[in-house]
């Protein structure tokens, strides 16, 4: 791509991970600056990243995911960035895959998911994820009209006008599922495009199994109370 593009990576206690997520990035897709969003970790993650050169924002606590990806658009959007790719910081989004999002964007789509389950890849989840998830892309047909395989995958693309409207507003706590939403009611393009995706490669995962129930009912709500939401610009 021609275009100003930026990896927002939002990491929390990632320091195990986040120098190899790095140095992929730069390997495979080396036309993108990478911004590394430090969601108040209470390890080595921002020193890492500072050490890898890459740009570093500092939360000054651990807010949730929601506040530290729209931190990167916020980052993208006043900085004029063209395209903005969220990248997991626990090394499960492949740097080799970023290509097959922006090839999307360059096709006219306005947001390009990578997806585990779009078609069968070697990607191993739990039963209760997989359940979640199935639960979710129903939810988000019946909300929307629009079939997602991978409603919580945070592997995406977006062009400028996304950029625009998640600068303003975006969803605080688990905000993969209620973004889609917001993305139908602006009218804006999705497309699915299966990867291969890999296990975490260090620390855990912020949802615990005990997460899980107040996880599907929170999000459950959040999705049913933006869809009757009038728009907010």
């Amino acid at each position: 791509m021609d275009s100003r593009t930026l990896i927002i990576i939002p990491a929390y206690n990632e320091g195990q991970s986040i120098a190899p997520v790095i140095d992929n990035i730069r390997r495979d897709f080396p036309q993108g600056d990478i911004l590394v969003v430090n969601d108040g970790s209470r390890d080595d993650t921002s020193e890492v990243a500072h050490q890898k050169t890459a740009f570093v924002l500092d939360l000054p606590y651990n807010s949730g995911i929601g506040a530290a990806v729209q931190t990167g658009f916020l980052f993208a959007f006043r900085n004029g960035y063209e395209v903005a790719i969220q990248v997991d910081g626990d090394g499960q989004h492949p740097a080799n895959e970023i290509h097959k999002l922006t090839e999307a964007l360059d096709e006219g789509w306005d947001v390009a998911i990578g997806s585990r389950f779009v078609r069968k890849t070697g990607y191993q989840s739990t039963f209760f994820r997989r359940l979640g998830n199935r639960i979710f892309s129903s939810l988000i047909h019946l909300v929307c009209g629009q079939k997602i395989h991978d409603t919580t995958s945070g592997f995406r693309a977006v062009n400028r006008q996304v950029i625009s409207l998640f600068a303003q507003t975006y969803p605080g706590d688990y905000p993969e599922v209620e973004a889609l939403v917001s993305l139908d009611k602006y009218d804006f393009r999705i497309k699915e495009i299966p990867v291969e995706m890999k296990a975490r490669q260090g620390g855990r995962s912020s949802i615990s199994f005990f997460d899980s129930a107040y996880y599907m009912i929170k999000v459950t709500l959040a999705v049913l109370i933006t869809a009757i939401k009038r728009k907010d610009f």
